[in-house]
């Protein structure tokens, strides 16, 4: 007896003595906010403070100095984000993750996003390459000097930040934004899924699964399917299913292997990526000032790919969203003007057909010499991903004269192609060496004017964005700014599907000067009373120049115009309930049909009752909104898996909704897209299949169903979202409404197999700017300021967000809650 009162004793010391050193580890793992810190290199003391709305205010005597300490600053809340992204660009992820994430590091290096930063670095202005450097030593010695426990990421997977060498370059900033550009600025996806839809469907069914923007014809007349047999592209065997490139054997390695094919897989796929922005004259709000909203649509992530601050240093002074991994204020305002950004989405990446040449296939073919076949060997880069327990992947990079070989990296092009007739190789604008936008996004930091922002972003290189913009003189306008390329007359594709390398009329012939992009408010005589922007098409008509065929259908556009419309005069609140939301115009239009369907399930009536009187709203609470979605997700899985074979369709559902396919088919009745039984039928067994999903998941109960319990606003950490165990830990969750073609959108990636509905991109951050008062302007996010697990400021603004709630952005706040001196 005495002996287990001993052990007892032994194990409650054991215990205590953890629990100490997991309380100490949590306390040592958050960053110092008060109080003095040295951070060698710095030139002169810097103060940083936290306001009660938790934006971090950095006090410089240089701007040098202020862009040192906002690269300590995001290393100190968010080291893992910084390190994380830093392998993706690398594609160094697999030296810490395994081989699961190879195809990712293969794609990433055959890309050569680091040898293009490298490109550009070298040869951009000293003084946007001073702010880099300043910021990336800023990051730099946070870890020389850290006294921060490294977070739990560092730790459970053994990784010591900078191992491979510094913890972040210069280049590293350039890396970084062209990461970004392929989030926003790729359509090399979209080409790649007409290449593959052609195999099985005529070119006039491709429109119609691929449909021009409303009211326009297609681009091209061009008929691909024709075209694509004629030139054998496609790999003759019976089957192309995928193989996996690396067997996943442990949790982890499951969970990214899983994350690596979604990354590859949507890489250069730009449908759904947008955002909203307006900005309102003073001749129609109540203080004849303008006001400019901007919520820009990214992939929900946590930490959030935001972080707010504010640099204050002379000839500096500016707020708003930064970017962990940039030294800059992308979206946000000075002490007189404001801007804010959304997705152009122009045609800025074209695939080519490369032909291999029969007599040597280390070579491809070039434009004709004189009628006859010319050819020139490939440009060959060698590259050795190092793998995590396991021996080096060594490959060689191919390039053509127009970029790199991506069906050398890209699973699925070898899955369709006969890659031994033909490879596909990626021209993109945002990898040439004159790409300025790091200079672009420095001068407008300094930007005190409408026209002074216009002429900063003159540089802007990619992803071209629209910028609204306001000034405090009362100044509105838009400007889409960034490269985009012009093509040829004879130019039949015009980029929008994979063309003939060989032929020259398909090459580039220069770029749409800055003077002639899409433009309001900025030629004098020009003001208008409002500007919106959701990702439609931002060409008059008759605009000289072809930007692209694939903007987002006008649902969000049409919305805002009319509730932009229906106010005389604005204000703060009338912008935030704009914001907010919630009603389809695209849910409205499918209605009727769904109204309409027949279907024998029991919960029939009570799921037509829910929908009596339902006009659309896509609110959280919603019962109606939630029958609809699951609806017309089994309704298009009954059009197109006919037609395009399962495995294709699921390569192409969930980042491509096709709603425009079956809005087609219903309304025109086509038979042969309803087949076999008839458009009706189709929609009532479209119905049962719903009903049944919902009622194994939800009850038999249709008024206690919600679209929020099956939409939640879903911020994945990375990887650890991935795992089961820890993502309750790592990741944000919170019910919401919307849906992808609502205001206050909500896009869901119906193919995922556990949270099909799950809200992924959607508003990465909400501001309002007005210029009557610049201090009365407000933000929010979807998660919090620190990037650390264990801090409370790690989702508190979670809930804030879903309700579209918001917090004060004030360069001049009344409350500071923490004062930190960082010194030389």
């Amino acid at each position: 007896m005495i002996w287990c009162k001993r052990l007892g004793w032994l194990l409650l010391v054991l215990l205590l003595v953890a629990g100490c050193v997991a309380g100490l580890y949590l306390w040592r793992s958050l960053p110092v906010l008060d109080g003095t810190q040295r951070a060698a290199g710095l030139h002169a003391p810097v103060r940083v403070q936290r306001d009660a709305s938790d934006v971090t205010h950095i006090q410089a005597a240089t701007p040098r100095d202020a862009w040192f300490a906002l690269g300590f600053v995001h290393a100190q809340e968010r080291g893992w984000q910084l390190e994380f992204n830093r392998r993706v660009m690398r594609g160094t992820l697999s030296e810490v993750l395994g081989e699961a994430t190879l195809e990712t590091d293969k794609l990433l290096r055959t890309l050569g996003i680091m040898q293009a930063a490298q490109r550009q670095l070298d040869r951009m202005a000293p003084e946007a390459r001073e702010a880099l450097q300043a910021y990336s030593a800023g990051i730099q010695s946070f870890y020389d000097g850290r006294t921060q426990a490294l977070s739990p990421e560092f730790l459970l997977l053994g990784v010591r930040p900078g191992a491979s060498g510094n913890a972040w370059e210069a280049v590293d900033s350039v890396g970084w934004s062209l990461m970004m550009a392929l989030d926003l600025g790729g359509n090399w996806g979209t080409e790649f899924a007409r290449l593959s839809s052609a195999q099985v469907v005529d070119t006039q069914r491709l429109w119609e699964l691929f449909p021009p923007y409303p009211g326009e014809a297609p681009a091209s007349d061009v008929d691909f399917a024709a075209l694509y047999r004629q030139l054998g592209v496609y790999r003759t065997q019976a089957s192309t299913k995928t193989t996996d490139l690396t067997p996943a054997t442990g949790v982890i390695d499951r969970a990214m292997l899983q994350w690596s094919e979604a990354f590859s897989r949507d890489a250069g796929t730009v449908e759904g990526k947008g955002s909203n922005a307006w900005v309102v004259a003073g001749s129609h709000t109540t203080t004849g000032k303008p006001l400019l909203a901007n919520d820009p649509h990214l992939g929900l992530s946590a930490p959030a790919i935001w972080y707010f601050a504010r640099l204050q240093a002379p000839a500096l002074d500016v707020m708003g969203a930064t970017l962990p991994g940039l030294p800059f204020v992308v979206l946000g305002r000075t002490r007189s003007v404001a801007w804010g950004f959304t997705n152009t989405g122009p045609d800025v990446q074209d695939l080519y057909l490369e032909q291999i040449n029969p007599a040597n296939p280390k070579e491809y073919r070039l434009p004709d010499v004189a009628g006859q076949p010319a050819w020139a060997p490939f440009t060959l880069r060698e590259e050795r991903i190092q793998v995590k327990g396991k021996p080096d992947v060594p490959f060689t990079v191919r390039s053509t004269r127009h970029g790199p070989v991506l069906s050398d990296a890209q699973q699925a092009h070898g899955n369709l192609l006969d890659l031994n007739r033909y490879v596909l190789a990626l021209r993109w604008t945002a990898l040439d060496a004159d790409n300025d936008t790091a200079l672009a996004m420095k001068r407008a930091n300094e930007a005190g004017s409408v026209d002074a922002l216009l002429s900063a972003l003159a540089d802007y290189h990619s992803p071209m964005q629209n910028v609204l913009m306001a000034d405090t003189s009362g100044r509105i306008a838009y400007k889409a700014v960034g490269r985009v390329p012009l093509r040829r007359p004879d130019n039949d594709i015009r980029g929008i599907a994979p063309a003939p390398g060989w032929e020259p009329r398909y090459d580039w012939a220069g770029w749409v000067p800055y003077g002639q992009t899409p433009q309001q408010g900025v030629e004098e005589g020009d003001r208008p009373a409002w500007v919106a922007n959701a990702n439609q098409r931002v060409a008059a008509a008759g605009y000289a120049h072809f930007l692209g065929q694939d903007w987002a259908v006008p649902y969000r556009f049409d919305r805002i115009e009319a509730l932009l419309g229906a106010t005389p005069e604005h204000d703060i609140p009338s912008m935030a309930r704009l914001q907010s939301d919630q009603l389809s115009l695209a849910t409205r239009r499918l209605l009727p049909h769904l109204r309409s369907a027949n279907s024998a399930h029991p919960l029939a009536p009570a799921a037509q009752q829910a929908l009596q009187g339902y006009a659309g709203d896509t609110a959280a609470g919603s019962a109606a909104a939630l029958v609809f979605a699951v609806w017309v997700d089994e309704l298009t899985r009954g059009l197109l898996v006919p037609r395009l074979g399962a495995e294709k369709f699921a390569a192409l559902y969930g980042k491509r909704h096709f709603r425009g396919t079956v809005e087609f088919a219903l309304e025109s009745g086509d038979a042969w897209w309803c087949a076999p039984s008839g458009c009706a039928q189709q929609a009532g067994d479209a119905l049962t299949r719903a009903l049944t999903r919902l009622q194994a998941l939800y009850g038999d109960d249709v008024g206690q169903w919600q679209w929020g319990a099956a939409h939640p606003a879903l911020s994945g950490h990375r990887p650890f979202g991935n795992l089961v165990l820890l993502a309750r830990w790592f990741d944000v969750k919170v019910p919401t409404g919307g849906d992808t073609f609502t205001v206050n959108v909500g896009q869901y990636w119906p193919n995922d197999a556990k949270t099909p509905f799950a809200n992924r991109h959607a508003a990465s951050l909400r501001a309002i700017y007005d210029l009557d008062d610049l201090e009365r302007s407000q933000f929010i996010y979807q998660t919090g300021q620190s990037g650390l697990v264990f801090s409370g400021r790690y989702r508190d603004m979670a809930q804030e967000w879903a309700q579209v709630r918001y917090r004060a952005l004030r360069m001049d706040p009344a409350n500071i809650r923490h004062t930190l001196t960082l010194a030389p």
